[in-house]
Parts: C-alpha cells; structure tokens; sequence
C-alpha cells in the first residue's frame, strides 16, 4: 500500500495500457474485500467488550486517520452548507460505521444518519456496536439495500455520502453517481471520496466532469502529512 501513496506524481491512470488497468482494478478489488474482512473483524471485537464499544473505537488501526477524514468534510460541508443537516445518508457504510459515527460523536450532535450497505450482516455488525449507547443509538437508522433500488428515500437526505469503496471499478462508479443525480433532492449535498495519481491504484478516481447533474463546489486532495489517503469531493445537486 506504502507504494501507492506519494502524493508527489503527474501520473494520469486514464493514459495507461489496458493490463495495467486491469491491474488496478483488481487491486481496488482485492482492497475492497481487506477493509470490508478488517472491519468485520474489529465490529465483532468491539462489540464483544463488557462496556459501550465506542469507548474502545481507537482500537481499530486506522481511527486516527478517520478522525482527521472526517474532520475535514465537516469543515467542507460547514463551508458548503447554509444550515445544519438534519438528515444524513452515508452510501456503503459497512460493518463499521466511522464516519457516521465521527460526526455524530464530535460534530452534529441533532443530527440522524441514515446508513446504506448491501450486506445484511454489515448493516448487523455495525447496529450491534452503536446499540449500547444511548445517544446514537436513537440517531443511526440501518437500511439493507442496493442503493440501486433507493428512489424516494434519497429525496429526504440533505447530504449524501458515498464511501471509496462504492463501485470498484470506474463504470459500477458512474452507476452509482448517475443514480443519486436522479434521485437526490436539488439543492442536496453530496460528498464524495476519490484519488488521484497512484493513490488511484487503491481507489477508482472521480473526475468533476464525472459528476453530470451536480455543481462542483470543491476537491480537497490531501498531501502526504494529512494522513488520510482520499481526495474529498463536494458537489450540490442541480434543480431538476
């Protein structure tokens, strides 16, 4: 993974031969399944201890890293909003919730947050660790669902997030991004995770371009001292 990220590169993935994008996709893949396994993982673990699991996230290796994620798209999305969400979705949010459960711990404390994941035992896991705090546990709401299938609920959410790892290739990417132009509400926030240069061998990069139907209000790409590997996107959904 270490190879992957410097930040200092002009590579362009778009330019590369078709092995090598083959390569890239596999690899995404094969990153995909480690952190969905590593989660899982760490949500049984978590959820086993006598006492309320979210006392014990720092647990999980890469929570510093989330923390700082996290941090920067409250910011972003303060920047970007004009009033406090009050419905939040977070689009392949897994056996372990973080972002949801950052922003709802350190930074919207009135705020309800909608989870989306495809896997009934992710959606499960991640139930099982909030529910044993009372605050959160009032506020996180799980749905088991393609996103695919999600029509009129998207129209409630003020902010949708997407998770990095929604869509493991470029078109299943698309896909998604294409369905949440049709069916956010206009003037709805959508933040989402990308790469760029090498970092893009761990995660399908998202061009502004990519994102018909939306207004690209700013990308954060981070350096190598923010530590965090995703570029942020932040866009508003075009009035229909």
């Amino acid at each position: 993974m270490s190879t992957c990220l410097p930040t200092e590169t002009n590579i362009d993935v778009k330019k590369m031969c078709p092995k090598v994008q083959a390569i890239r996709t596999n690899l995404i893949k094969l990153r995909s399944e480690a952190v969905g396994n590593s989660e899982q993982h760490f949500s049984t673990v978590l959820a086993s201890l006598e006492d309320n699991p979210l006392h014990h996230l720092d647990l999980y290796p890469y929570y510093t890293n989330y923390l700082k994620l996290t941090k920067l798209e409250f910011d972003l999305l303060t920047k970007h909003s004009s009033h406090v969400p009050i419905k939040i979705a977070f689009v392949g949010s897994g056996s372990m919730p973080f972002t949801s459960i950052v922003l709802a711990k350190f930074h919207l404390p009135n705020t309800t947050f909608h989870n989306i994941d495809i896997d009934p035992q992710a959606n499960s896991l991640a139930s099982r660790l909030v529910s044993r705090d009372l605050d959160l546990s009032s506020r996180m709401i799980f749905h088991t669902t393609d996103i695919l299938d999600a029509t009129e609920i998207l129209r409630g959410y003020d902010v949708v997030f997407l998770a990095s790892l929604v869509g493991v290739d470029k078109e299943a990417k698309l896909k998604v991004i294409e369905h949440l132009e049709n069916h956010m509400a206009p003037g709805a926030l959508l933040m989402l995770r990308s790469a760029r240069g090498l970092r893009s061998f761990l995660y399908v990069d998202v061009d502004p371009c990519d994102l018909k139907g939306f207004e690209v209000l700013e990308i954060y790409h981070p350096s190598m001292s923010d530590g965090f590997v995703n570029s942020v996107m932040v866009a508003r959904k075009i009035s229909d």
